[in-house]
């Protein structure tokens, strides 16, 4: 059976993102990035995504979570995602490790 091709797709993701995480996850770049690599989803489905954060700090992978999947007018729990998939976010509770801390006392001490 082919799965519908979701029009949008609502990820949600900690609210401890710093607003640093948060201007990357916005761009356009990044919801291009998820319409071309999510292939299939479930809502529920979860996976961490890498996140840039500038030449001086070290990683930052963010939980993502799909929590709806829209087909036009509908809500499916299940469907493809396309490159016209729409990507949406919503902040859900909860905090993120990583980060600058490159740059911290708590950093890597040679």
């Amino acid at each position: 059976m082919t799965r519908p091709v979701a029009s949008r797709v609502v990820l949600s993701y900690p609210e401890g993102v710093s607003d640093w995480g948060r201007d990357q996850i916005e761009t356009d770049r990044y919801r291009g990035y998820f319409a071309r690599v999510l292939d299939e989803v479930a809502v529920g489905d979860r996976r961490e995504e890498f996140v840039d954060v500038g030449c001086c700090g070290d990683s930052l992978d963010v939980p993502f979570r799909v929590e709806r999947i829209d087909v036009g007018d509908d809500s499916v729990s299940e469907a493809a995602v396309a490159a016209e998939t729409t990507i949406a976010y919503r902040r859900r509770p909860g905090d993120v490790d990583g980060g600058w801390r490159v740059q911290s006392t708590g950093g890597p001490r040679e």
